[in-house]
């Protein structure tokens, strides 16, 4: 299959043509979440983009094979070697079982990725399902040489290595740069070297996750879980992997490297990575208390927040960003995404009602292209959208009778705005069905006509009063041949 898709691959740091390993199809793998807690708006920032991403890939014909894993053991606190585990952790706070704080938190994670319209990933492989396999790459990891055991916790040697492979070759850094960031070993740590990262951890007594290995009782490493199953369900080397860029350093640089010393290949072709949320400017974090999750930002229960935004406004809030740019959380934006949002919707609602004629008067021709092309340059979404909103203008001049569009016209622009907005972009319309929100509208159509009565009745100082209210109100009111529209 030949296509004009461009990737920005982390790897070499520049855009790449998109040439899958096999034809026609691709193997994808992303990071999923660690699920000890509610899932946070950077997981879902991720979640998202590679939805799109997944989404295009079929949109071009693909048949894609995507991969997202669970994390539900091996991850310590602070991501390192030692320490609490997250899951006991929480498990003691709301006192359950390790597996109930897994399986609460993983329909939760679910219920958030649905309630934002992603499609199920391919394979949904969790650690625990795994544990049998990320042994069997512990022990070819010892017998290539490149990995140690003390006291039941095996370590990968990074600095034996990097004699042979670059360890930083994701993040561009020497080894020499590396150790100088990192602390000096003190007599109570095992590690031959700063770098080294565990592959297996020896289970203490008292911990509650550990499975029976030639090491003794222990549990897998963070890292291995994601080498172990990109392999299994992809191959020793496969197309996409993605995550955020706040894995790139440790998380995917560890993965490259036992990947390599286990099947002794580069194990992916093109990495990507999503940028970083911001809030007003500031990184959000919970440590700077502007961690907002996505059910505060629905809602608007958080502090920072003036209100609550629909789903559906904050997946096009975070398309509106291509996914390697920061993106900035505020109530302005979120409010300007929303109205963009609103427009958008309307002008594909007003699509639907048109009615063709002989011959176009405007131009719609190129759409389709244009929007590929946006797309085909590294899934430039910002892009794509501001060439369907292009598109809004020559709608609405043949919904208010100044031009004309023909029926072949028609016909195509009707199927790209449904491929792009529904299919490719995820959009769709809010959920008007609540007994509130229907409530609502019908109170604004009352007045609307009883306005309309006023009108007839050439009551005009009450017709000009209904409107100058909810105009103040924030409500854009237009009248047509049929009644009136409205929209806030």
């Amino acid at each position: 299959m030949e296509n004009n898709l461009y990737i920005f691959n982390t790897l070499s740091r520049k855009k790449e043509q998109f040439v899958p390993i096999h034809e026609n199809k691709v193997g994808m793998y992303v990071c999923g979440p660690t699920v000890y807690s509610d899932v946070h708006l950077g997981n879902c920032r991720t979640f998202i983009s590679f939805d799109i991403i997944y989404r295009y890939l079929i949109y071009l014909g693909y048949k894609v094979r995507y991969v997202r894993n669970i994390t539900d053991a091996g991850h310590l606190e602070g991501d390192r070697d030692e320490g609490e585990d997250k899951f006991a952790k929480k498990a003691k706070l709301e006192q359950l079982e390790p597996m109930e704080i897994v399986q609460k938190y993983t329909i939760g994670f679910h219920e958030i990725l649905s309630i934002f319209n992603t499609i199920p990933p391919s394979i949904e492989p969790t650690a625990t399902g795994h544990i049998s396999e990320q042994i069997e790459m512990v022990k070819s990891i010892l017998e290539s040489g490149f990995a140690y055991e003390i006291d039941g916790t095996v370590y990968f040697n990074v600095e034996k290595y990097s004699k042979n492979l670059p360890y930083g070759i994701l993040t561009n850094r020497k080894l020499e740069d590396l150790l100088e960031g990192t602390r000096e070993l003190d007599g109570q740590d095992e590690k031959k070297g700063r770098l080294d990262f565990a592959l297996w951890i020896k289970a203490k007594p008292e911990t509650l996750m550990q499975w029976p290995s030639p090491w003794g009782w222990g549990f897998p490493g963070w890292h291995i879980e994601c080498s172990v199953m990109s392999t299994k369900y992809l191959g020793k080397t496969f197309d996409i992997h993605g995550g955020g860029m706040d894995l790139q350093a440790t998380h995917h640089t560890n993965e490259i490297a036992q990947s390599q010393a286990c099947n002794h290949t580069t194990p992916v072709k093109y990495w990507m990575h999503t940028n970083m949320l911001t809030v007003n400017g500031v990184r959000m974090s919970k440590s700077a208390g502007n961690g907002f999750l996505p059910k505060e930002l629905f809602s608007g229960s958080h502090p920072l927040l003036e209100r609550g935004y629909s789903p559906m406004t904050v997946r096009f809030f975070m398309a509106q960003s291509h996914y390697r740019s920061t993106l900035d959380f505020s109530n302005e934006a979120l409010q300007a995404s929303e109205k963009g949002f609103s427009r958008l919707m309307e002008g594909y609602k007003r699509l639907q009602k048109l009615t063709a004629s002989a011959v176009s008067t405007i131009q719609t021709a190129g759409l389709r292209l244009k929007c590929e092309e946006a797309m085909n340059d590294d899934f430039n979404t910002p892009i794509a959208i501001s060439h369907l909103f292009d598109a809004l203008k020559a709608i609405n001049l043949v919904y208010d009778g100044k031009e004309t569009i023909s029926v072949a016209d028609l016909d195509e622009l009707k199927i790209v705005f449904k491929t792009f907005i529904e299919d490719i972009l995820g959009l769709k319309s809010e959920n008007t069905t609540s007994t509130g929100n229907e409530s609502y509208k019908k109170a604004i159509d009352l007045l609307l006509n009883m306005r309309l009565e006023a009108k007839q009745n050439k009551d005009w100082a009450t017709s000009d009063k209904i409107r100058n209210e909810l105009t103040a109100l924030g409500f854009e009111i237009k009248d047509t041949k049929d009644g009136f529209e409205w929209k806030l």
